[in-house]
């Protein structure tokens, strides 16, 4: 393959999930030390996530509901996101007041049609809300049982605060900065920000019929965000548009750590900046591995890879490591897959075939890996232990995981460049997401494959180094 990019998405997008919503600020560039134990400042958890048991349902009126499972967990998520916004509206925007939504809809898209908002429900799997009448409607028969069995119950949480942060923009009007004429990507990553400032309140004990655990918890959230991401080679103009995985994730941890002020801030400006979501161009060619893709195991991919790492972090003076194939055999490391760091040689050392797993993006309806960038990450990782190493920092815990993973994604801003021998094509941030998600993830672990407990830590440290580079990254996560 003569293109030297890499790219796939590693599950099939379902945009059309939501596809019926209606000074560049990063968000995360302060080279303030964080505590490895928390997740913006909020401990890191592991108990139970989801419904809180032996709580009464809310009563809200819904038009068409079944009083079925969905309906009510539809229900209690209204509520409480109602709560949340009748308290921090005022509290966040000059005394405004909140005003709950007047129409709450549930129907069946694999039953008979009803007509909301000028649209026929039926085999409309989808969840929206519609300026209109200033109503929420969803799909109880196919969307939110499917969101439901893929990632549990939060799923559908995360779907309908989403919708009811266009709802918040409705209402905040002028103070919203969004315009009927707003490009709806703007639109989408507000709401995407809106929905972190809720599961924010919902991690802090405060909801009523809620619980979220702020380790597996919100990575579960996170899972979802990168399901409902749109499709690679979507254009961010596209009307329509939601916005990639990482850009929505981003959203999503700019409305957790921050306030509902940081999410109206989102604006033109700032998506012209931040915003990673591009088409495919006519060089991205489909080579029987998805578009743009390239086979891990391919030599010649493998040299670029090591010369795009040497490049992007020549300026440390580090002696940059010897990179094998092979079985790895080291007196001061534990072995990790698919690429080992070895601190006594200064060896990295790749298992091909487990490279290829995860390097070898699903075919529609079946399982697989997850796609080219995602397994070169892997191996980007264990070079900048080698950096790490060189410089004097520890190689071992939590800080050495997220300064992996800063640094990985220091290497992968310098790729995002039109002239870059191997370069970042659409969907490659995507897979970046969905491997710092995995449980065995090398791309924020330490040298041992001791991996962060906290995936919403380890994407915002990757981040971090894409957006701000690794001077960042030795600053933010010192030892």
């Amino acid at each position: 393959m003569a293109r030297r990019v890499f790219t796939a998405a590693a599950l099939v997008a379902v945009a059309a999930l939501t596809a019926g919503c209606s000074q560049a600020v990063h968000g995360s560039a302060r080279a303030v030390k964080p505590d490895v134990s928390k997740v913006s400042g909020l401990d890191i958890t592991t108990g139970d996530s989801g419904p809180k048991p032996g709580v009464p349902d809310a009563d809200l009126r819904v038009e068409n509901g079944d009083g079925g499972e969905m309906d009510r967990l539809a229900i209690n998520t209204l509520a409480d996101v109602e709560e949340y916004w009748s308290e921090q509206l005022p509290k966040n925007f000059a005394g405004k007041k909140f005003e709950p939504v007047k129409r709450l809809v549930s129907y069946d898209s694999n039953g008979a049609g009803i007509e909301i908002c000028r649209t026929n429900t039926k085999g409309v799997a989808n969840a929206f809300y519609c300026s209109l009448d200033d109503s929420i409607a969803w799909d109880r028969g196919e969307l939110l049982p499917m969101l439901d069995d893929a990632f549990g119950p939060m799923a559908v949480v995360t779907v309908l605060a989403h919708e009811m942060g266009h709802a918040v923009q409705y209402k905040l009007g002028p103070d919203s900065g969004v315009t009927q004429a707003t490009p709806s990507i703007i639109k989408e990553q507000q709401a995407d920000c809106y929905a972190g400032n809720f599961f924010r309140w919902v991690a802090e004990g405060k909801s009523k019929h809620f619980r979220i655990s702020t380790g597996p918890g919100l990575n579960q959230i996170l899972a979802t965000m990168f399901f409902i991401r749109d499709a690679a080679g979507t254009s961010a103009e596209k009307q329509g548009a939601h916005g990639s995985a990482f850009d929505r994730v981003a959203a999503f941890q700019f409305g957790f750590a921050g306030d509902p002020k940081r999410c109206a801030q989102i604006d033109d400006q700032e998506i012209k900046t931040r915003i990673t979501q591009e088409k495919f161009d006519a060089q991205d060619v489909d080579t029987g591995l998805g578009k743009g893709n390239v086979k891990v195991d391919d030599k010649r991919y493998l040299d670029l890879l090591e010369e795009s790492l040497r490049s992007a972090f020549n300026q440390s003076g580090a002696t940059p490591p010897t990179m094998k194939t092979g079985d790895a055999n080291c007196s001061n490391a534990q072995q990790t897959t698919p690429a080992a760091y070895c601190p006594a040689t200064n060896t990295i050392t790749v298992d091909l075939p487990d490279l290829v797993k995860i390097g070898t993006p699903p075919k529609r309806g079946q399982k697989g890996g997850i796609g080219d960038f995602a397994a070169f990450a892997e191996i980007a990782s264990r070079f900048a232990l080698s950096i790490q190493k060189a410089t004097g920092y520890s190689l071992e815990g939590p800080a050495a995981g997220l300064r992996t993973a800063c640094l990985t994604g220091a290497w992968a801003g310098t790729t995002n460049q039109p002239k870059a021998d191997l370069r970042l094509s659409s969907g490659d941030l995507d897979e970046a997401v969905a491997e710092l998600l995995a449980d065995k993830s090398l791309i924020a672990a330490d040298v041992n494959g001791q991996v962060v407990p906290s995936g919403f830590a380890r994407v915002e440290a990757f981040r971090d180094g894409f957006y701000d580079g690794s001077g960042l990254c030795t600053r933010k996560y010192s030892d």
